[in-house]
């Protein structure tokens, strides 16, 4: 045993030694993460468009839900690669259908959607279905809860890559594990979430409010028509 030990002394990899975190229950922030909502106010978001104060419900169970019309929110600190988890939970009162129920989004970099959606029995366009990215990849598998039910999404973000010039070089990946199971395994971004046409992959192309310009990169929720969606616990860490 010293004989091995001595070996992997000598040859294995010891520096650098991996920082040491707490993990903390499953869901919850753990020691490095940076928590932006926990259901104590909205100090860490605005209006997407505005910049003024969220007007979401707060509720008891520390929770956020959507005003319908009141428009979408963001973060006010940006992001660039990082690990995210948000929990959502659709209307327990199911109204509308395909697209008109429980809709809303987590777009990534104010660019990139990942679809939240009633597709516990909600039959929709495929990519366009919960834990879709959005218009460009269906998930592999349907992990829908049914509605009134709290779900998760731990999304891995990796940001593209851009020349000098706010060419794309290499583009990001979305890695999304919906109620803990792989529903989008390092998919390769296309390009801006949109609605008609062409995605871009430009540094400065944005689908939403692009009058925040190239520079603005931050985690921003959709307020969207037949929404009423709930959200908790959300949280993140760079990677």
């Amino acid at each position: 045993m010293k004989y091995w030990l001595e070996l992997a002394k000598k040859y294995e990899v010891w520096d650098p030694e991996p920082k040491k975190i707490e993990p903390g229950i499953y869901g919850s922030p753990p020691s490095d993460a940076i928590v932006l909502f926990d259901g104590n106010g909205f100090l860490n978001w605005h209006h997407s468009v505005t910049n003024e104060p969220v007007k979401w419900y707060l509720n008891d169970d520390k929770s956020m839900t959507v005003n319908e019309g009141s428009g979408s929110i963001e973060t006010k600190l940006e992001h660039g690669s990082i690990q995210l988890h948000v929990e959502w939970k659709i209307p327990e009162k199911v109204k509308g259908e395909g697209q008109l129920r429980g809709n809303s989004g987590i777009y990534l970099q104010r660019r990139y959607e990942v679809q939240v959606l009633d597709s516990y029995n909600n039959r929709t366009y495929s990519n366009g279905q919960a834990a879709s990215i959005y218009k460009q990849s269906m998930p592999l598998v349907n992990a829908s809860r049914a509605p009134g039910e709290w779900q998760s999404y731990d999304i891995i973000f990796n940001e593209p890559s851009y020349d000098n010039n706010g060419n794309q070089i290499q583009a990001g990946t979305i890695t999304i594990f919906h109620n803990g199971i792989l529903v989008q395994n390092n998919f390769k971004i296309k390009g801006t979430t949109s609605f008609i046409g062409m995605h871009e992959t430009s540094k400065d192309a944005f689908p939403l409010d692009g009058v925040k310009g190239g520079a603005h990169r931050s985690l921003l929720i959709q307020d969207h028509e037949g929404g009423g969606v709930s959200y908790r616990n959300i949280w993140m860490r760079k990677i």
